[in-house]
């Protein structure tokens, strides 16, 4: 009885939903989460400290010894999505095409791109909460926008069936369409091996240049 009182008491102060919007499952071990979490809450406050150093004054992150090292420790919650954007280039990306997004958006439409992307609107992420069609705002709207811009912007990829949780993830971690598409850029363009998506059958755009070229690389290419 004492060991299920401390796990209803473990229950009772860990939240149900985790930062990003996924359930825990039923038969999640609150306790021992709660115990490691307590130790490891030191090791995470003082890596923050850390980084909240190196990134002050609001500038870009530059790429560095230090920054690698700290990078293979774990980036903190609060500073992954300006990390990730720094380093990986889509921030450079991003900076050198303003609008190159949105005219992605509003260029030429493709049935079948925009019908594949739908179909997999329900299957992504089922256990989190903030991509449910009940939740305020839902985030299907954004995930299926930042597809269907990757799409008509690669057209040699166009859109593959998985591609969805990737871009659903970085979405959880921006909270920005834009900054999670030039991150799906970069990964899928520069940083994933070549052809890793060419197991899957992909469905591709129309096949015309977005309304305003890319500027600095062709589609997919590196910077």
């Amino acid at each position: 009885m004492e060991a299920a009182g401390r796990a209803q008491a473990a229950r009772d102060r860990v939240p149900r939903i985790d930062p990003y919007g996924f359930e825990r499952p039923e038969d999640f071990d609150y306790a021992a989460y709660e115990e490691f979490f307590s130790t490891y809450l030191v090791i995470l406050t003082r890596r923050a400290i850390k980084w909240s150093k190196l990134l002050k004054g609001g500038g870009g992150v530059q790429r560095s010894m230090t920054v690698k090292r700290y990078i293979r420790k774990g980036v903190p919650l609060e500073h992954r999505a300006r990390v990730w954007m720094g380093v990986s280039g889509a921030q450079a990306r991003m900076d050198r095409n303003p609008g190159y997004y949105q005219r992605l958006l509003q260029g030429e439409r493709s049935a079948s791109l925009e019908e594949a992307i739908r179909t997999d609107m329900n299957r992504t992420f089922p256990d989190n909460v903030r991509f449910r069609k009940d939740a305020e705002p839902c985030l299907q709207g954004p995930l299926y926008n930042v597809l269907l811009a990757y799409g008509h912007h690669n057209h040699s990829v166009g859109y593959c069936q998985g591609m969805n949780f990737i871009a659903g993830y970085l979405i959880l971690v921006t909270k920005s369409e834009e900054e999670a598409f030039w991150l799906l850029d970069a990964l899928v363009g520069r940083i994933l091996p070549e052809n890793i998506l060419g197991a899957r059958e992909p469905v591709q755009g129309q096949h015309r240049p977005a309304a305003g070229a890319l500027q600095g690389a062709t589609a997919g290419a590196g910077l």
